[in-house]
């Protein structure tokens, strides 16, 4: 059941999943502590696009931070005329949790709720059995945001078929939002007749295509082969790795990722991970080719115009492909031999040029159904959008922590020195709460404990044990 938009504004008013508007240009020690990319910064890709894409002269779209505060929904509907959730792989077991907060909050909401993109998550052979466990969490989201929207949007045929199965028939496979950035323009183009030594050569991967499906094998001849090769990382942890040289997270066990510092390419300088789409994109541009594991970091070279190719080693990343036409190859059937200079070669973008306008019109007639404007029919084509993009400078991506030079260290340092600040504060104010309950006989609060904990806890520790690693 689709709910009409509230009519107290002029403006419309969209709040949208995010990590962060993309307009935040949030240093890179900051975004690191705050993790405005959700863990995967590969998250940033498809939200960004949606933001420019519903951003029109009469529409305000408004981040989340990614949190889902479900004691936030009177203000939400208060607020806002419509709330607007870009998702990727949310239907699997990891994010059942997450999947059920999302849900209550939805459940009370009286304003439209449009997902866009979501897509469920198995292996290649597309076997839905294993979630089956989170069913009763998946039937229970989607019929509440069916309740407050047309229909909901899905990746790819595995998801929908996922949820035909489930009963549901208001479904609409529409991809992702991110390859739809620049609307229906999507001009991919070879510069290079075959890729050779003096290639330039983007590569991405997951830290399991790493550990368990060859991927290291992939990069090690990739890497003696071409001098101008770069991986560029997306986890959290990958960034935080090569910041502070930060090895707390379980992924750094993963030696033979290339974020890893004692790793050839990191010692190299010849890994990034990005914070922000637009520099990560304008990257890209100066590539020939980019191959791996992951989709975002594969569309954002696309979206650079580089030629592509991922290697799927899940559903969620093979439907993608399928619906959008994108160059692929199953990673459990890569040859033992593998070189980028044949994926290039092999490589045909004519169903994925060819076929893009009219994916694009489905897209856009899925949001004229829910009841949102786009950009490029009742805008300026996202024109306003990408000036006030150049306007801003956001952080380069992040390089490997090598040097151990005066500057580098200053800034880090000047970090460390704000956040011990920012702790003696929220100590005092701490030693105060702890008086107050004391004497009144009550317990501390508990949002108290948990800000002091997250002040003092990992992220200064973390950085402590990475300034002696440097050294």
């Amino acid at each position: 059941m689709s709910h009409a938009p509230q009519d107290h504004r002029s403006t419309r008013r969209l709040l949208l999943r995010s990590g962060k508007s993309p307009y935040d240009v949030v240093p890179v020690e900051e975004a690191l502590e705050q993790d405005v990319i959700a863990t995967n910064s590969g998250n940033l890709i498809f939200s960004d696009a949606t933001h420019k894409i519903l951003e029109t002269p009469g529409t305000e779209v408004v981040s989340n931070g990614i949190r889902t505060d479900v004691s936030a929904a009177g203000r939400i509907n208060e607020e806002f005329d419509a709330f607007v959730i870009p998702l990727a792989n949310a239907f699997r077991p990891s994010f059942e949790a997450q999947l059920k907060r999302l849900t209550r909050l939805i459940e009370k909401l009286r304003i439209p709720v449009v997902v866009v993109g979501v897509g469920a998550q198995a292996g290649l052979g597309y076997n839905a059995g294993r979630l089956k466990g989170i069913e009763p969490a998946v039937r229970a989201f989607v019929s509440a945001v069916l309740d407050r929207s047309a229909s909901i949007g899905v990746r790819g045929e595995f998801t929908e078929k996922y949820l035909n199965d489930l009963g549901f028939r208001d479904v609409e496979v529409i991809g992702c939002p991110s390859l739809f950035l620049y609307g229906k323009e999507l001009t991919i183009t070879k510069m290079e007749p075959a890729l050779g030594p003096g290639s330039r050569i983007a590569v991405n991967g997951s830290h399991s295509a790493v550990k368990s499906q060859g991927l290291d094998r992939v990069l090690k001849r990739a890497h003696a082969r071409y001098p101008h090769l770069r991986f560029i990382g997306q986890n959290l942890s990958d960034a935080r790795q090569l910041y502070w040289r930060d090895l707390s997270d379980p992924n750094g066990l993963v030696t033979a990722m290339p974020t890893h510092p004692e790793h050839p390419m990191y010692r190299e300088d010849k890994v990034r991970v990005y914070i922000d789409p637009v520099t990560w994109i304008d990257d890209l541009r100066g590539f020939d080719f980019s191959f791996g594991s992951r989709i975002h970091g594969n569309i954002a070279a696309l979206l650079a115009g580089t030629p592509a190719t991922v290697l799927c080693g899940d559903s969620r990343t093979l439907e993608l492909c399928r619906y959008f036409g994108i160059p692929h190859r199953r990673i459990d059937k890569l040859p033992e031999d593998l070189d980028p200079a044949s994926l290039y070669e092999e490589a045909d973008f004519g169903s994925l040029m060819s076929g893009h306008q009219e994916r694009f019109e489905r897209f856009t007639a899925f949001l004229d159904r829910n009841g949102l404007e786009n950009t490029f029919t009742h805008g300026d084509g996202g024109a306003a959008f990408d000036e006030r993009m150049r306007s801003l400078t956001f952080p380069a991506g992040i390089r490997p922590w090598n040097e151990a030079d005066l500057a580098s260290l200053a800034g880090r340092f000047a970090f460390l020195q704000r956040r011990v600040g920012e702790l003696a504060k929220d100590n005092e104010r701490l030693r105060r709460d702890l008086a107050r309950a004391t004497t009144g006989g009550g317990a501390l609060p508990t949002s108290v404990y948990r800000r002091a904990r997250r002040v003092v806890g990992a992220p200064i520790r973390r950085a402590l044990q990475s300034g002696r690693q440097v050294y």
